[in-house]
């Protein structure tokens, strides 16, 4: 994690899985994942002309995913690189130690990184989350418990939740 220096950048490859959430597409370089979003989704980057297509490509990350929506893996072990601002990079750190299965609020992640009066710019980085479900944004709500924003729509947060809580009941339960 950190900055790239241009001579280190190496070629991004791109691959899709499909998933219950529907079509995902993982991004990275050198089996290093820097991008996990909903293909179809606003804020799912488009394939830029200099990336590869590589449907082999993150294997491990998709046997992870796979394992995850079984109901049968709450951690994943794959190579992540998160770039963005330093604040956001020490907040999507925060999200990782979020246990499956647990949830907590904007205001507890502030605590966590130091920074208690920054609960609107936590969730403003929570909302630029480029590693969706690995880093898992979807387990803070808000103080009052109630399901607030999620980049993929709070249906999706909804559906993760439940998949942690109770993973057989997701099994073969669509997305509304």
């Amino acid at each position: 994690m950190g900055t790239m220096i241009a001579s280190e950048i190496t070629a991004t490859s791109f691959r899709h899985l499909d998933s219950p959430l529907g079509r995902i597409r993982l991004v990275g370089h050198d089996g290093v994942l820097t991008g996990l979003y909903l293909a179809d989704h606003h804020r799912c980057p488009p394939a830029l002309a200099d990336w590869t297509l590589d449907e082999h490509a993150f294997d491990d990350v998709g046997q992870q995913l796979d394992a995850y929506f079984a109901g049968t893996r709450q951690d994943f072990t794959v190579s992540l690189e998160l770039h963005g601002s330093p604040f956001q990079v020490e907040v999507w750190t925060a999200l990782r130690a979020i246990p499956y299965g647990e949830t907590t609020s904007y205001a507890r992640i502030a605590d966590a990184v130091g920074r208690p009066a920054a609960v609107r710019a936590v969730g403003a980085a929570n909302g630029r989350n480029p590693i969706s479900i690995i880093v898992p944004c979807h387990r803070v709500i808000g103080a009052d418990g109630s399901l607030t924003g999620y980049g993929w729509g709070v249906e999706h947060k909804a559906w993760l939740l439940d998949l942690e809580r109770d993973p057989a009941s997701r099994l073969f339960a669509p997305l509304p």
